[in-house]
């Protein structure tokens, strides 16, 4: 079989030899067996559909999120002689008609499908005319709502492929098939249950992009953020990705004006514009592209350089897919997100909004309950992604942690947190032994807030164990968002150890013990940076006091 795959694989795409893990996926779709393939993006997942489709009889269904991604994938098969077509709310109907009569016949290899044409009940009934060889979902992640980009009409997929005709004459429905590159492991299980796949094939590959390196800088407000952009962009290719499409315009400004081209992309746009700007981007035309998250999926550009974010994404599902549009070629990338928590309070305007227009949207709409449950979960997943933008930690080595790669491990020495590891000075080592001390005079007890409110005498309903210890007030004179940023610092050199419950209670490991007294004098780690932008104080009920741990 590998002969024949090498064959197929030069003589419909050109290429002498398939990237890693490519030939195992393709193997296993022509098997038959349902399968769920997550792969990191640029690595090639689509051609572990396109290249079965094109040895099996009958057509293979794609179901796919954008139009942009679809009129991409269909335009380049077609390019290289291979007959596909896509149905969707752009097209006319004698176009939709035509594509429809193309996969009746079998003369269209793939047919590109909208997630959205699923909720029609004349387009099920329709889809029974056409011989299916595989039930494709391609960005599957769309799937579950822990997914970075929930689609509602992907729930009917399930009953949806039940209703396929196999294309091979046997009972039951096609072999289905989703591909995605952002799966966390409770993506995973959601997507297997609530597409119906059965015993399917697990195919996990890497999620590090070791050619990208990643950087977090703190900044002050926009003003920064448009005197750094010129210098961050470089003199390669680039994109550029902010929260909203004022945002997006106001970033192409700044370049255009420090006569670098550019151009928006954003939802706002006519049709015509928002092509014009994407071929323009892919045929290498345009160098750099400043964009919401409308913009980049599918895009095939191997020579991004750069990714600039210069507001924070809404999870770091979104993050991971919008800087693996660097690199593709495997040289040498970088990833910047520009941090400043006022940004934060944006990307939660944004997260209300969405859901209510999208609850109002929907053709079988919620109950606001579902609407509730939705947002709250949205709100988290930024939660997690203001987790890494604040870490003090290893950035690869939290998105790898976070989508359950075993492959994490730290320093990765490419990230700007490990570029900042340094042995810190006899005034800083203090500190850091104060902190452990708190944490050993607290009887290893207590999770970060109570310890930094301990320690710098904010005595307001701590617990009374804690309020007259021989470490208490010990650091009054810093403020208690300082002594936070220190302890998640000394956590993150390994000095002390966090639960894994919610209370995220704090131990010495045996390198902090041994730091604390005094045994190791020598500290690596990477000190706050104090430029960061701590969260608005809110004053706290007393019930909210007396829950935090």
């Amino acid at each position: 079989m590998t002969t024949g795959l090498s064959a197929a694989l030069h003589k419909y795409f050109g290429h002498a030899s398939f990237r890693e893990g490519q030939q195992e996926l393709v193997e296993c779709v022509l098997a038959g067996r349902d399968l769920l393939a997550v792969m990191p993006t640029g690595s090639g997942k689509s051609l572990g559909f396109q290249l079965p489709a094109l040895l099996l009889p009958g057509t293979t269904l794609v179901v796919s999120p954008l139009i942009s991604l679809m009129k991409d994938q269909v335009d380049e098969l077609n390019r290289r002689g291979i007959h596909a077509a896509a149905l969707h709310s752009a097209l006319t109907a004698d176009a939709r008609r035509d594509a429809f009569r193309l996969a009746r016949t079998g003369e269209c290899r793939l047919l590109y499908v909208a997630p959205e044409r699923f909720a029609s009940d004349f387009f099920i009934r329709s889809l029974q005319d056409i011989p299916v060889s595989r039930f494709v979902i391609d960005e599957a992640h769309c799937v579950s709502e822990w997914g970075h980009d929930f689609r509602p009409d992907y729930r009917w997929l399930k009953q949806a492929a039940e209703t396929c005709r196999r294309a091979d004459g046997q009972p039951g429905r096609p072999p289905m098939a989703a591909f995605t590159a952002t799966a966390t492991p409770e993506v995973r299980e959601d997507i297997q249950h609530l597409l119906g796949l059965t015993e399917p094939r697990l195919l996990i590959s890497g999620f590090d992009r070791p050619n990208i390196t990643l950087s977090v800088r703190p900044v002050s407000g926009d003003i920064e953020k448009h005197e750094l952009l010129p210098r961050l962009v470089g003199e390669g290719r680039a994109l550029v990705y902010a929260s909203t499409r004022r945002k997006a315009e106001a970033a192409a400004t700044t370049l255009t004006t420090a006569g670098i081209k550019a151009a928006a992309y954003h939802a706002g746009l006519a049709d015509g514009e928002r092509s014009r700007v994407q071929e323009q981007f892919s045929a290498g035309a345009l160098r750099i592209v400043c964009a919401t998250n409308a913009f980049g999926m599918g895009i095939d550009r191997p020579d991004v350089e750069t990714v600039v974010h210069l507001d924070i994404p809404g999870s770091l599902e979104a993050y991971y897919q919008e800087i693996g549009r660097a690199g593709r070629d495997g040289r040498s990338a970088t990833a910047t997100l520009l941090w400043n928590y006022v940004d934060v309070k944006t990307r939660e305007f944004l997260i209300d909004r969405e859901n209510e227009e999208d609850s109002q949207r929907e053709s079988r709409r919620p109950d606001p309950t579902e609407v509730a449950r939705r947002k709250d979960l949205d709100h988290r997943k930024l939660r997690r992604m203001v987790s890494y933008a604040d870490t003090a930690g290893c950035l690869r080595a939290t998105i790898l942690r976070y989508f359950g790669d075993p492959a994490a491990k730290e320093p990765c020495n490419a990230c700007s947190n490990c570029a900042r590891l340094a042995t810190i000075g006899a005034d800083d080592r203090l500190r850091v032994r104060k902190i452990l001390s708190g944490v050993a005079r607290a009887g290893e007890r207590y999770g970060r807030r109570r310890i930094a409110a301990m320690l710098t005498g904010q005595l307001d309903d701590l617990p009374a164990p804690l309020t007259h210890l021989s470490t208490t007030g010990i650091l009054r004179d810093e403020p208690i968002a300082s002594v936070e940023k220190w302890i998640d610092a000394v956590a993150a050199a390994g000095l002390l150890r966090p639960s894994d419950d919610q209370y995220r209670t704090l131990s010495l490991t045996v390198l902090g013990r041994d730091v604390m007294t005094g045994k190791v004098q020598e500290v690596l780690m990477a000190a706050p940076r104090s430029k960061a932008t701590p969260p608005p104080r809110r004053k706290r009920t007393r019930a909210r006091r007396r829950r935090m741990k």
